[in-house]
């Protein structure tokens, strides 16, 4: 390719680079006259390229005679400053309208190093402050705002976090960046990256969801509520949308909503009991009123329920009923047998009136002679083995004493299997009240037989 060719294509090469920027673009040799100008530039104020190349500074034509003066003499003043100048002018449109411009200056150096003159790209004032609208939006969301804010990758990564979030999700904001969701979120994980793919693929959903997830911290796991709301983001530079991730906002409701359900939990339960006392007292005999009550207790509560009862002098425990019922023999930890309707085993207990009943073998350290102990409420999870007397696939256990009339009458047992969580301590003053309630009964039924 001969020299002249070259340089043609070089030319070329420029022209396209200048016409294909998104910011107005002129130059100026050091002698004020203009050398460059480009479409968006000819789009802002309607002067072509033909028309504005070879002028000398902007008098008569770009700006105001009064104006034009000061506008080169700021401009040119960019060949003796270091790094880039900021101003703003009022120019001329082609049609004789005036624009505000928002222009960023520097100096062009030439072959010697010496200044050669200088560029200036500029736009609409307007579009300046949308632009940084725009940026100090995103700055203060992912610093200063008061919910959480994730840009979530297409990959459902985490690839930007604010304080708020990285606090709610329990870890740094550097570490959480990158990896994937379910190394952060314990429980929820398929609920949050459904619902980003859903925006991915769909878009936005119309309103803010409520996100039950639970977080790994350096203290252990904390079950959290997320009020969150969703964007897709797309790239504004591609003729067609691109997607670049979804947007997560979110703010932690933890407190107020898990305050609301407590207190619908609280007002269930207090129903129950209230049910259950109308339906004990039409019962012909408080044997089947203990019945009624622990099916009314288990209602969204437990999975099952277990009333072993003190018999002899040993204090040994003896298996009275079970709601569900049990299997009807004797399993390998001895229970006798068990009953829904009654209780048939306790009346052959040692020390009441009948014969033949077998203690249950349970071992040191059970949960229900803890409660004997105690003379209170314990709870376990996840044992390594199910303690005895207890049906496979129990997870989570809670025993509470049963007292009349200052004696211990035996031990109320709440079971739940591993889809229920763990009981805790409004379980367990729940499952006292019941307790009380079925003592009661157990009491009077002792009472009748004497």
């Amino acid at each position: 390719m001969s020299a002249s060719g070259a340089g043609e294509t070089k030319d070329d090469l420029l022209a396209a680079l200048l016409d294909g920027m998104d910011a107005a673009l002129c130059a100026l040799d050091a002698e004020g006259v203009v050398t460059h100008w480009n479409r968006e530039a000819e789009r802002i104020l309607g002067w072509t390229a033909a028309e504005a190349v070879g002028r000398r500074g902007f008098a008569g034509w770009a700006a105001r005679p009064a104006d034009a003066e000061d506008v080169v003499r700021r401009l040119m003043a960019a060949q003796e400053a270091p790094g880039r100048q900021v101003h703003e002018f009022a120019l001329l449109t082609k049609d004789g309208g005036r624009v505000l411009v928002r222009t960023q200056s520097a100096r062009v150096p030439g072959a010697d190093g010496r200044p050669a003159g200088v560029y200036c790209a500029f736009s609409e004032v307007h579009a300046q402050i949308d632009l940084e609208r725009s940026i100090a939006l995103s700055e203060a969301l992912m610093e200063d705002a008061s919910w959480g804010v994730v840009l979530v990758d297409v990959d459902l990564r985490p690839a930007l976090v604010n304080a708020h979030a990285a606090r709610a999700l329990g870890a740094s904001r550097t570490v959480l960046l990158g990896r994937p969701l379910g190394d952060l979120i314990e429980q929820g994980v398929e609920e949050v990256e459904g619902a980003l793919a859903h925006v991915l693929a769909e878009g936005a959903p119309p309103a803010p969801v409520e996100l039950w997830v639970t977080v790994r911290t350096g203290e252990g796991v904390r079950r959290r509520c997320l009020r969150s709301g969703f964007l897709r983001l797309a790239s504004p530079l591609a003729g067609e949308p691109v997607p670049l991730g979804v947007g997560w906002l979110f703010q932690d409701i933890t407190e107020s909503r898990q305050a609301e359900l407590d207190t619908a939990q609280l007002k269930f339960r207090t129903s129950q009991l209230h049910r259950a006392a109308r339906a004990a007292a039409e019962c012909e005999s408080p044997q089947e009123a203990v019945g009624v009550r622990l099916e009314f207790a288990l209602a969204g509560f437990a999975d099952h329920a277990l009333v072993d009862l003190v018999a002899g002098e040993e204090g040994r425990l003896v298996r009275a009923t079970a709601s569900p019922p049990l299997a009807d023999t004797a399993g390998p930890a001895g229970v006798a047998g068990t009953g829904t309707q009654g209780l048939a085993l306790a009346a052959g207990a040692p020390g009441l009136p009948g014969t033949g009943a077998l203690p249950l073998r349970y071992g040191s350290g059970h949960p229900a002679l803890q409660a004997l102990d105690r003379l209170g409420s314990v709870r376990v999870t996840a044992p390594e083995r199910v303690p005895e007397g207890w049906p496979a696939g129990v997870v989570h256990g809670l025993c509470t004493v049963l007292r009349s009339r200052g004696r211990t009458l035996g031990v109320l047992t709440f079971l739940r299997a591993g889809a229920r969580p763990p009981f805790e301590r409004p379980d367990a003053m729940h499952a006292e009240e019941v307790a009380a309630r079925v003592a009661a009964d157990l009491d009077l039924t002792e009472a009748l037989r004497r």
